[in-house]
């Protein structure tokens, strides 16, 4: 039977995800529902009598390898360009929240001081994959979406490590009333875990570096020594093997000679399988009686977490700052509280379980409350609340082109000549480097990952084009994106035109908006720029129309057209030529097309039309 409840659960986890990602709403609520459905609701799934003794070293280790995924983002280099505002959200902000929270935990709530200090270090952590989706639909301006993002990515991992160190402090208090007896145990708790996790961070360096360990072992090999760093860790200082595997992770993360983005990505899907398993599981041991033993004064601990706290921490981070105060009060209302905290808090409540402190089974029912109202209240009043205080970015106005080739970048500089924002995408960093060279903004990596989330203008995107020469990897962009954004704002180039018929006939492509027409592919593309094809504009006039425009280029490929008019609901006002091209560009819009090296233009002296456009083309 256990197998069953196993494999029910991923089959439940699948389908929270799917829910999620069909509603575009942060998958932490579906998971959270479909575990309280199957535990304290319906009673058809009890994870203590499923996992039994093994639900403590489960719950453990998934943890340790979520924390360890994310301190793999928390780049040094990256902390001082983050602003300001950012490092005092991750600092004296955090700690203000803290403050906050456990001063209300002990005496709005009465709960013992050392399990109100964890659930105050607990709920100091937000989360990207939470704050991300709320982004997306929210489209706040460049300032606010900046800063929720970077502290999602920053805090995570400090605020989780931050969690740790004072789940050990008020541990090693509980257990020795002597200050300096304390003092040293912790002493020796950070001494363990942290030289547990440099140690395991500079073994695996080195043993990748020396190359003794293959590379097609370097996913599960990493797992296992993540694994083996967190009890090893543990076994010689209790509790001490968080704070040893996230010590690991940033090692890794700013080892600069170091190529891990094939770790990163695995332990991203391996972060999805154990966040949604966990979350249900964790969701599940709720019981309603828990749920109920939560009197009047969590209603007060609420509005004190979102009224007080928050506002406060945002007061002290952006003090002295040039951050409007429309700004700051958005930022005043977003903070959810996802995964992370759910997950760490949880340990932390069987283990002081463990150890018989009385209010230790509240921790857990609070976390989630808060996660609940958080998440849901914020979701639903974050656009509204955008909308009323103008901090709402007017409408997307940035292209996004998969690939950073040398046709990429040809038509991306044709775009930016026109004042079109454009973003570039592609996962091999010699085309990155050639189009930052070319002074054109490139994100390094697979534009539908995780990470991809944290550092891609998502809430800036209008359309989305595909331009990479494999056409499998724009099968994936069109495949993400078209979700994302919506079906129409998505376009692909054919490969070849040996893969015209393929990629036509492809269930991916089925119904997508094939880019510059039936001739136009990448491989014509890039043969036209190797013999000196250029990127170029013409403006059609009264005396030059669509029709001359075709005379005289007739072997040109006709690219995008650019309007002067814009629509309220449209601000961008290129659009690019498809296979199915219904609205002929008008008088007043330019062409940009992509001209032949010499191109064969019909002179004829007593036509004025072919002199004009000789003119406008060169």
């Amino acid at each position: 039977m256990s197998a069953i409840y196993i494999a029910a659960i991923a089959i439940c986890s699948v389908f929270a995800q799917w829910l999620a990602w069909v509603a575009k709403v942060p998958a932490i609520l579906f998971l959270l529902l479909t575990g309280l459905l199957l535990g304290p609701v319906s009673g058809v799934l009890d994870p203590d009598k499923l996992l039994g003794d093994l639900l403590f070293p489960v719950v453990s280790l998934s943890v340790a390898i979520i924390l360890f995924e994310g301190s793999l983002t928390l780049h040094f280099r990256e902390l001082k360009g983050i602003g300001k505002v950012v490092r005092n959200l991750c600092s004296i902000g955090m700690l203000t929240t803290f403050v906050i929270i456990t001063a209300c935990a002990i005496y709005v709530l009465e709960l013992d001081w050392p399990v109100a200090a964890v659930l105050g270090a607990v709920l100091v952590v937000t989360g990207p994959t939470v704050i991300a989706p709320m982004l997306n639909a929210m489209r706040p301006t460049k300032d606010i979406d900046r800063i929720l993002r970077w502290e999602g990515i920053v805090i995570d991992p400090i605020g989780a490590l931050f969690a740790v160190l004072v789940f050990e402090a008020v541990s090693l208090v509980d257990q020795d009333g002597v200050f300096s007896h304390t003092l040293m145990a912790l002493l020796s708790t950070l001494g363990v875990g942290l030289s547990v996790g440099i140690v395991s961070g500079w073994f695996t360096s080195y043993i990748i570096r020396k190359e003794w360990l293959p590379f097609e072992l370097h996913k599960f090999g990493i797992l296992a020594l993540v694994l083996m760093s967190f009890t090893l860790s543990n076994h010689l200082s209790h509790e001490s093997g968080l704070l040893a595997v996230t010590i690991f992770g940033i090692w890794l993360a700013n080892q600069d000679d170091l190529e891990i983005d094939a770790v990163l990505e695995f332990k991203e899907d391996l972060s999805m399988i154990l966040i949604s398993s966990l979350f249900i599981l964790l969701a599940a041991r709720l019981k309603l009686e828990e749920l109920m033993m939560l009197d009047s004064g969590i209603f007060w601990f609420l509005a004190i977490v979102l009224f007080v706290a928050r506002p406060l921490s945002i007061a002290v981070s952006t003090f002295n700052s040039d951050i409007p105060l429309k700004s700051r009060l958005m930022l005043a209302w977003i903070a959810p509280r996802g995964i992370v905290a759910a997950a760490v808090g949880s340990v932390f409540a069987l283990s002081m379980a463990q150890s018989g402190h009385p209010d230790a089974a509240k921790i857990v029912p609070l976390i989630f409350t808060v996660i609940i109202v958080t998440v849901i209240l914020q979701s639903l009043t974050a656009t509204p609340l955008a909308r009323l205080l103008g901090v709402r970015q007017p409408s997307p106005n940035t292209l996004l082109i998969i690939g950073a080739n040398h046709v990429a970048r040809a038509i991306a500089c044709g775009l930016k000549e026109q004042n079109i924002d454009v973003y570039l995408s592609d996962p091999a960093w010699e085309n990155c480097k050639m189009a930052r060279m070319d002074g054109l903004p490139c994100y390094y990596g697979n534009p539908q990952s995780e990470h991809a989330e944290r550092y891609l203008p998502l809430t800036s995107l209008h359309s989305v084009l595909a331009l990479s020469p494999n056409r499998h990897h724009n099968a994936l962009g069109v495949q993400y994106f078209s979700h994302l954004l919506d079906e129409q704002s998505v376009y692909s180039l054919k490969s070849s035109t040996n893969h015209a018929k393929a990629n036509k006939d492809s269930a991916t492509f089925l119904s997508r908006q094939i880019l510059f027409g039936d001739t136009g592919n990448y491989a014509k593309l890039s043969s036209l720029m190797a013999k000196g094809g250029k990127v170029s504009a013409t403006r059609l006039s009264e005396e030059f129309s669509w029709e001359q425009y075709l005379e005289i280029n007739k072997e040109a490929i006709p690219l995008f057209i650019i309007s002067e008019q814009k629509k309220e609901d449209d601000p961008l006002s290129v659009r690019p030529f498809t296979s199915e091209e219904e609205k002929l560009p008008q008088q007043g819009d330019k062409i940009l097309a992509l001209q032949p090296p010499k191109m064969s233009i019909l002179k004829d002296p007593a036509s004025k039309e072919s002199s004009i456009g000789e003119k406008l083309s060169s």
